[in-house]
């Protein structure tokens, strides 16, 4: 799965969002088909691995895929059945803070039906709306 080698803060605030568009990374650089987020939000290390996993056997191993995201944010979480106070839990997984627009993954190689189809695989694995774009 992804996660950073090192991080600076160890646990960090899970802070707020802006409320825009991506501005980089939104539209499709390295491949000929992408896999846009339609709306904010996180999207856990283990999300990315599962829509990769769903679009590599899809395509049947051919073409080439690229994720664009990068999980490098740490959540905590309390242990079960644990009273409130005594500070912040353990850092539990990684996610990537997702903005609407963003380019998630992209993909090439491959004929523009079966691009679609596993973006499609893809995109049921994520947590957030998605849209299949075809580079201009």
């Amino acid at each position: 799965m992804l996660m950073p080698r090192k991080v600076k803060h160890r646990k960090i605030h899970r802070g707020g969002w802006s409320g825009s568009k991506a501005t980089s990374g939104d539209k499709v650089s390295f491949g000929g088909y992408g896999l846009k987020a339609m709306e904010e939000g996180l999207v856990s290390a283990r999300q990315i691995e599962a829509a990769r996993r769903a679009m590599t056997r899809s395509i049947q191993r051919g073409g080439k895929v690229w994720i664009r995201i990068f999980p490098d944010k740490p959540m905590t979480k309390k242990g079960e059945q644990t009273p409130m106070g005594k500070g912040k839990g353990s850092v539990d997984h990684f996610v990537a803070k997702v903005r609407a627009g963003k380019m998630l993954f992209e993909l090439d190689g491959i004929a523009k039906v079966a691009a679609a189809e596993a973006m499609r695989l893809a995109a049921h694995k994520l947590s957030i709306k998605t849209k299949f774009v075809e580079r201009q």
